[in-house]
């Protein structure tokens, strides 16, 4: 029987990661100000959000855990530097949604890619084995919190039952 990671273990784990995180995209932000590609970090995943699909203001703002007036400041940043629109359907005028446009998508990529190189610079001088133990991490990163929400949901229920 494969052993799985202990309560605490799991806990400690979480912690690191809830340390790294805001870490590596506090690097990110600072980069791409100083390069001046982002006025502000949460730019880059507002784009990468509606890049995927168009959303309404409530649902942005329920994803990133703002308020509403919050984020439709962002979202008039945007307009305003045109990456973004702002668009009423036809079956109800009441509800305006939110799309990236083609300057949109063309700053979310030079953002990204300018990101990159800025990641790569830094993970550049790791040897050999630090290298496959991040990549490794991040393959085991990715296929726990690249799982739909429900699987997470299904998976984390699961793991709380059989607690050590």
């Amino acid at each position: 029987m494969p052993r799985i990671m202990t309560r605490t273990q799991a806990r400690e784990t979480a912690r690191e990661i809830l340390k790294i995180v805001p870490l590596v995209m506090r690097t990110v932000a600072a980069e791409l100000r100083a390069a001046g590609e982002l006025p502000a970090p949460v730019h880059f995943g507002l784009l990468t959000s509606l890049a995927a699909q168009p959303r309404s203001l409530s649902e942005l703002a329920s994803q990133m855990g703002v308020s509403l007036p919050t984020m439709s400041n962002s979202i008039t940043a945007m307009v305003d530097r045109g990456w973004v629109r702002r668009t009423a359907p036809s079956s109800d005028r009441r509800i305006v949604v939110i799309e990236v446009t083609a300057n949109g998508r063309a700053a979310l990529d030079r953002v990204g890619r300018s990101a990159e190189e800025h990641l790569a610079d830094v993970l550049a001088p790791l040897d050999p084995t630090s290298r496959r133990q991040l990549e490794s991490g991040l393959l085991v990163l990715r296929s726990v919190f690249g799982a739909a929400p429900a699987a997470r949901a299904t998976r984390a229920r699961g793991t709380r039952r059989g607690r050590a």
